[in-house]
């Protein structure tokens, strides 16, 4: 899995806040979709910071978020994710 992380703190991973204003992990299962994500953050009109992709094993990632009671989204190949505010460019 691939996880998104702002540079400079690879230790860590960058969570998108929901419609609720709760933080969710986004797991990317390939490599690809998170690049192009991260991709398109940089573009948006929101500021994000710059990311990293970081890949990390799927279960430390998905253990991890569980063990925490942390909210994760696992992003498939067949799924499309934008960023907040990508289509007002």
């Amino acid at each position: 899995m691939y996880i998104l992380s702002v540079k400079g703190k690879e230790d860590g991973a960058y969570a998108v806040e929901d419609d609720s204003g709760r933080k969710v992990l986004f797991l990317f299962e390939e490599e690809d979709d998170a690049v192009r994500y991260s991709m398109m953050m940089a573009m948006s009109q929101e500021e994000y910071p710059p990311i990293d992709v970081t890949e990390v094993p799927d279960d430390v990632a998905i253990n991890a978020c569980e063990a925490y009671d942390y909210p994760y989204v696992v992003i498939s190949s067949n799924d499309l994710l934008i960023p907040k505010d990508y289509d007002k460019i």
